[in-house]
């Protein structure tokens, strides 16, 4: 069938673009290579982000300096490889051979007529190898090279015709791997493109300490006919100019033996010199093999090679090179709901390097906290707050999980510029500036569904497995329990959440009477000190301390772990005592606990006013102290009280 005109065009305009190359003085080629190059390098596109990422994964010890020269020199040879796929056909036989020379490793093996699975790396001089028959004086063994064909069939049938030139078959990827096999079975050669992006088809390995997927089909070949095998590439020394090597490899002849070895000796040569490490087309994207939006939280993969890597690189554990941040949210009762979820985000992607970014006030908490394995401080607002951004994005996030539903989030997504953003979108909301959102579905009530509930729904949706963890947090130094009642009167910024001051002290007169062997301790914010003054007045100071505004959130966390039990208004300090494992009493009137109760598994009473509905909607007011002293009094370990 004869192909389109517009594919027959196409063909015509590479041949024609394709022989003036050819003839063109070689230092206009060059000279192109290098302005394009360099276009791709500077312009602020994916591109640019993507190469600079790449090298800063794989080498985050080196200076930023000598990986911008990398990758600007990656993006030339980039160009050179395309421009020499265009001009070679025409390039006749005397030129190439005073272009390219043969190793002599490589030529003896072709004059032996050694047959071998041969693996090729993407450098960018592997257009030469399909010209091998025209640097070799004498013939060669038959080779077969395994291909993506095009679905352009006049530019199909060009590229056999010119490819099979230099005296090499091309092997259609979609015709199988029959013809190939028949080449082994016969002892010719097979030639294959090996990728660290082979897609739900390959095997889960690490390359460059990073989750890839790797092609098995050398190890597939070796290992079904004991042939042996090697690397092929071309070393390059100029402008379209190199020297041809093979280097013959030796491992177990096993699938995963195979596949080990060649990722090893591709790993060996990109950090063998600056030369090796920039003509490797950095430009793509490898590692993108856990990357689909909905099982980014959790590894998924065809065959799993992890085991055997590990072994193979005497490791017990995954490098942690995914770079997984979350947009924690503003406020700590939310903060605390949310650090279930970095839990088991953590267990399903042991390989991630996971980044809190939170409010300066939390960040050293989640610190002592160990809840990631690093904890960015947001500035203080103002006009430099969205210049901390641009610096972070030279960290080059993987992903980013936003915790938080404001604009400010996803315009700080957005100059982070991550390699994927996610978010989920609640009713009446649009996010314009992040790559991923999910929509609250309307069958999911948000009245009656905790906040951690719904995070979990949402990240379900993109893989996450792990069942929520609940079990209590504790600080590295553990304050000795102290005989304190810890009381939490205020709230910072919700008045209507705040028992009444002559609440706290009827309370606080039976508590004293009552437990003649503990002290009270008044915790609360700056703000909140007006009230705590107001609850603490005229009660002996020995036996009643007002501590608001007199810790930070760090000495707070550390003094609500000497306490023996909590009692608090629904406020973010509720919900670390909670998590820090300390008994707890939750007075809720406006507010709904089946939105924002504390979610770990200490001792907790959650109390409302009577006839209060269960999504709360009465006045604190109508909380009374008899109500609390009866619930500390029933309230395990309660008794240890008295």
């Amino acid at each position: 069938m004869k192909p389109p005109f517009s594919e027959t065009l196409i063909v015509a305009l590479l041949k024609g673009l394709g022989k003036t190359l050819a003839c063109l003085p070689v230092c206009l080629p060059q000279a192109i290579s290098i302005t394009l190059g360099d276009l791709i390098y500077f312009a602020p596109t994916r591109l640019r982000r993507t190469i600079l990422s790449n090298l800063h994964h794989a080498f985050p010890e080196k200076p930023q300096a000598w990986r911008k020269k990398i990758a600007r020199e990656s993006c030339r040879r980039t160009i050179e490889l395309g421009l020499f796929v265009l001009a070679s056909p025409f390039i006749n036989r005397k030129r190439l051979q005073a272009s390219f020379t043969l190793e002599p490793f490589y030529r003896e093996s072709i004059e032996k007529g050694d047959s071998y699975v041969i693996l090729v790396p993407h450098f960018s001089g592997m257009e030469a190898i399909t010209l091998t028959s025209l640097l070799f004086d004498g013939p060669i063994p038959d080779t077969g090279v395994i291909y993506r064909p095009f679905n352009n069939k006049a530019l199909e049938r060009y590229v056999k015709e010119t490819r099979e030139r230099g005296g090499v078959y091309l092997l259609s990827r979609k015709e199988g791997f029959t013809r190939a096999m028949e080449m082994l079975r016969r002892k010719a050669n097979v030639a294959i493109l090996f990728d660290q992006n082979a897609g739900n088809q390959g095997a889960l390995t690490l390359f460059l300490d990073r989750l890839a997927s790797t092609t098995e089909l050398p190890g597939l070949l070796v290992q079904r006919f004991k042939c042996e095998y090697g690397v092929l590439y071309t070393e390059r020394t100029g402008f379209w100019q190199g020297r041809m090597r093979a280097e013959k490899l030796s491992s177990e002849l096993t699938t995963h033996g195979v596949t080990l070895a060649t990722n090893a000796w591709l790993e060996a040569k990109l950090r063998e010199n600056d030369n090796t490490c920039a003509d490797w087309l950095w430009l793509h994207q490898r590692w993108k093999t856990q990357h689909e939006p909905e099982c980014c939280l959790r590894l998924r993969s065809g065959r799993n090679l992890l085991k055997e890597t590990l072994q193979h690189q005497g490791r017990t554990t995954l490098p942690k090179k995914t770079r997984l941040w979350v947009r924690m949210p503003n406020w700590l009762g939310d903060i605390t709901m949310a650090l279930p979820l970095i839990r088991a985000i953590r267990e399903g992607r042991p390989d991630a390097e996971i980044t809190l970014m939170a409010q300066a006030v939390h960040a050293p908490l989640l610190e002592a906290l160990g809840a990631a394995d690093h904890v960015l401080a947001l500035p203080k607002k103002g006009l430099a707050y969205f210049l901390a951004f641009f610096k972070w994005r030279g960290q080059f996030p993987d992903r980013l999980i936003l915790l938080t539903h404001s604009t400010r989030g996803d315009i700080e997504a957005k100059i982070l510029n991550a390699t994927a953003s996610h978010g989920l979108t609640l009713p009446g909301r649009t996010r314009h500036f992040i790559t991923h959102t999910w929509p609250v579905p309307t069958t999911l009530s948000l009245n009656t569904t905790h906040q951690t509930a719904l995070w979990e729904t949402w990240l379900k949706t993109m893989g996450l497995q792990a069942p929520l963890n609940y079990t209590p947090l504790s600080l590295p130094e553990s304050s000795p329990k102290q005989g304190i009642i810890g009381l939490i009167a205020g709230s910072e910024n919700s008045p209507e959440k705040r028992w009444s001051p002559h609440h706290w002290r009827e309370l606080m007169g039976h508590l004293l009477f009552t437990y003649p062997n503990h002290t009270l301790a008044l915790f609360g914010s700056p703000k909140d000190k007006a009230v705590t003054k107001e609850v603490a007045a005229g009660f002996d100071p020995l036996r009643v301390q007002d501590l608001a505004g007199k810790t930070d959130l760090l000495a707070f966390a550390q003094a609500l772990q000497g306490c023996d039990l909590v009692i608090g208004n629904d406020t973010g300090g509720l919900h670390l005592a909670n998590a820090l494992g300390i008994p707890c009493i939750g007075l809720y009137g406006p507010t709904n606990p089946q939105r924002t109760r504390p979610i770990f598994t200490a001792p907790m009473l959650i109390l409302q006013p009577l006839a209060c509905p269960p999504t709360g909607g009465l006045p604190m007011s109508h909380l009374l102290p008899a109500t609390v002293l009866e619930a500390v009094k029933n309230l395990q370990p309660a008794d240890t009280l008295s």
